[in-house]
Formats: structure tokens, C-alpha cells, sequence
């Protein structure tokens, strides 16, 4: 199922999306401790898609994200694949949702998109084995990890430029029914093909990356892991579009623009 979090009539609420239909729920799924086992109860409302606002489909704490994490992104910086994860952080107020635009800050030189698979986190985990992390996994998400790149470089380190406000774009929705082993992601800038890779070609899989993190902190309902980018990153300007796309999930979409206050 693809749950959907929509605002209508001034109110945010959470639905199932089929087709171009939205279903109500009647709470968060992140408060329904069945999910994704059992549906959540839906409330009887149906809503087309068109006369709603889809939004960032969850409301993470925190993003964790991986560097390095695709074999072809290594060879591409000419770098060697880590014998750990490499993990950082991303702010709650780097988060946006399908539709809104990436805003490049005043300093900007280089700003790049990086286009990933989203792990959304379904209930609190900590210290989880390998072998348990499904059970902790809501569903999944497209995710595009945008960087700074020059002040990535300047800084010699990862929080500045992966911070800004709107650089962590999610959505448009979480997809339940989903197998992370070998799955396509595409990332178009204006409608032109930069970055193809699978997640066959992932260092770390979902699983063992859901426990390593779990080891170092709480992982909260909503969180969500970005699990690195493949090959092909490159820059965005005003004015340019860049589409994330996994298979069987589908596709955010972001306009990018220069900063006007």
C-alpha cells in the first residue's frame, strides 16, 4: 500500500493512495502499532488526488544518510568502499516534500542532486539485530540527498553542506509493499537521464544498515535512513528540474530556485 500524508480544508491528515483516489486513515500510522502488518482503519473518506495537497509523507526527527555507499559512486570519486558505513546527519528542517522547490542559499557555487532509496522508519528501534529490521521498517520512500559540494570540499567535513533548509526533498509517498534487493534508481535533470544504478550494487543492504545505525542511536518513528547515492551526481541551477525515480515506488519531483529573501 502507498501512504500518503495530504493537507485538505487547512487540516494534515494521513490516507492510502489507489490509483488517483485518496482513503482517509483514521490516525498516523506511526501511532498504529500493527502497521505494516495490518492496514490501518480507514475513516470512510475518499478524496481525489488532484483536489488534494500531497506533502512530505512523514515527519522525521532526523535523516541518517550514507556516504559511499554504491560501489559505482566509489569508483566515481576515486575513492576506496568503506569497510563501515559511513553515516551523517540531516535536520528536520532540511526536509520538504514532492512539489516544493529547492532553494540555493546565497553562498551557493555548486549545488548537486543525489538521488536515493529512503528507508522510513515505522516504530523506535534500538540496538535491533540484522535479522529483525523489517520489523522496524514502515516502508520506503524516494530521497535526494542535495549538496553543497564546494563548501563539502572547503569544509572537510559533511554538516554544512547537506543542512540547508530544503535539502533533504522525500516522498511522495511511503510504498509498504516493496523489496529493497535489486531495484532501480534513475535521477532526471529537466527530463535528461544523469544517474542509473541498482541497489544490487549497494555496500551495505538495508538490513544491516537499519542495525548498524540502531547501535549508535534511537532510531524514531518517522525517521528516515537515505541509503546513498550510485554514479552520475552532478549540479542544479534555478530554474532546472531534477526527478527522483525508484522502481515500484515512483517519482519526487523538485524545481529548483535561487534564494529571493
Amino acid at each position: 500500500m502507498r501512504i500518503v500524508r495530504f493537507a485538505k480544508s487547512g487540516q494534515v491528515r494521513y490516507g492510502l493512495l489507489d490509483h488517483t483516489t485518496v482513503l482517509g486513515l483514521q490516525c498516523s500510522p506511526f501511532e498504529c502499532p500493527d502497521v505494516p502488518v495490518r492496514p490501518p482503519l480507514l475513516d470512510g473518506v475518499t478524496y481525489q488526488v488532484d483536489d488534494v495537497g500531497l506533502l512530505c509523507p512523514c515527519t522525521p526527527s532526523k535523516v541518517v544518510c550514507l556516504g559511499l555507499n554504491y560501489r559505482s559512486h566509489a569508483r566515481e570519486l576515486g575513492m576506496p568502499v568503506p569497510d563501515a558505513p559511513v553515516i551523517f546527519l540531516k535536520p528536520s528542517t532540511a526536509v520538504i516534500g514532492p512539489e516544493e522547490p529547492i532553494v540555493l542559499p546565497h553562498i551557493s557555487r555548486r549545488v548537486d542532486y543525489e538521488g536515493e532509496l529512503g528507508v522510513v522508519i515505522g516504530k523506535r528501534a534500538k540496538n535491533v539485530a540484522a535479522e529483525e529490521a523489517d520489523r522496524y521498517i514502515l516502508g520506503y520512500t524516494c530521497f535526494n540527498d542535495v549538496t553543497e559540494r564546494m563548501v563539502q570540499r572547503e569544509d572537510g567535513q559533511w554538516t554544512r553542506a547537506k543542512s540547508y533548509d530544503t535539502f533533504a526533498p522525500l516522498g511522495p509517498w511511503i510504498e509498504t509493499d516493496f523489496d529493497p534487493g535489486d531495484v532501480g534508481i534513475e535521477t532526471y535533470l529537466n527530463g535528461v537521464l544523469k544517474q542509473s544504478g541498482r541497489t544490487s550494487d549497494l555496500v551495505f543492504g538495508v538490513d544491516y544498515l537499519l542495525s548498524f545505525i540502531s547501535q549508535v542511536m534511537t532510531l524514531l518513528p518517522g525517521d528516515v535512513i537515505a541509503t546513498g547515492t550510485p554514479s552520475g551526481i552532478g549540479p542544479m541551477n534555478p530554474g532546472d528540474t531534477v526527478e527522483v525515480t525508484v522502481e515500484s515506488i515512483g517519482t519526487l519531483r523538485n524545481a529548483v530556485v535561487a534564494n529571493q529573501t
